[in-house]
């Protein structure tokens, strides 16, 4: 007996393609790893570089931050809200616990230059670049 391409097949040669992505998207990307806690975003200039982790429901007191050589070190522990006893969840997504997040920035920061503030849930951090680390100009004198 001869086999038939499915019709769907021999109308749209990337049909089978598509369906084994969405299958592929199924199995892993919906049910993939959380994403990381806090989210971060990183960003520098040529003297600073600045981070904003987004850490609500986390008190102030509750992060430690620790920066060497270009590592940036965040930890903390975000708490569970506390509930009556017999209280039934009915949709439980946000995560609790603690976390630690490491940066690697694009240079060696200055200890003596940083600077964090938490507000509205949002820690921003900005980090000076050490001198030694800082690209010089070279002047060319002629000959």
């Amino acid at each position: 007996m001869l086999y038939s391409a499915p019709m769907y097949l021999r109308r749209d040669p990337f049909a089978l393609m598509r369906r084994m992505m969405q299958g592929h998207d199924r199995a892993f990307v919906t049910r993939g790893a959380a994403p990381a806690f806090p989210a971060l975003n990183v960003w520098q200039n040529a003297e600073t570089a600045a981070v904003t982790a987004e850490l609500p429901g986390v008190e102030p007191s509750d992060i430690e931050m620790t920066v060497k050589d270009n590592v940036i070190t965040l930890s903390g522990e975000r708490k569970a809200p506390e509930v009556a006893q017999g209280t039934t969840w009915h949709r439980r997504e946000r995560g609790y616990g603690k976390f630690t997040r490491t940066i690697h920035l694009p240079f060696e920061a200055d200890t003596d230059k940083v600077e964090a503030r938490f507000r509205n849930g949002v820690l921003q951090i900005v980090v000076g670049r050490a001198e030694k680390d800082k690209p010089r100009q070279i002047k060319i004198e002629a000959a």
